[in-house]
């Protein structure tokens, strides 16, 4: 079989609260707690593992997610609803645009630990590509 990513944990100061923004502005499910950790599954079977991250602050990540053109009109309807500024770029200096990379859409928006989350409708490098 080849190598896929089956889970990644992502710290939270609170992970139900985490858990539950990421599953409202994505369109998922929370899943019911697997030992420490409070699941969300993606399409592709990924599971985001949210755990309390303890006393520290929690150091900020970057999820990236791939989604179809329906799929991000209805996500960035959600980010605007939840009144998020969404940014065209990972250093967030373009607040409400949306970038067009590789001939597709893209935005980025930080989740409320400051992780900065991107949707995005064509991988990067998939411009010119054929199959």
């Amino acid at each position: 079989m080849p190598v896929q990513l089956n889970h990644t944990i992502v710290y939270a100061g609170d992970e139900q609260r985490s858990a539950e923004f990421y599953a409202r502005l994505l369109g998922l499910t929370v899943q019911p707690r697997f030992g420490p950790f409070l699941p969300v599954t993606t399409a592709n079977g990924v599971t985001l593992d949210f755990a309390e991250a303890g006393e520290g602050p929690v150091a900020p990540q970057h999820y990236a997610f791939l989604v179809t053109e329906e799929e991000f009109d209805a996500i960035l309807g959600r980010i605007e609803e939840a009144g998020l500024t969404h940014y065209a770029d990972p250093h967030l200096r373009r607040a409400g645009e949306i970038n067009h990379n590789d001939g597709g859409r893209g935005v980025y928006w930080q989740d409320p630990d400051g992780h900065v989350l991107e949707i995005i409708t064509r991988p990067y490098g998939s411009a010119g590509r054929t199959g």
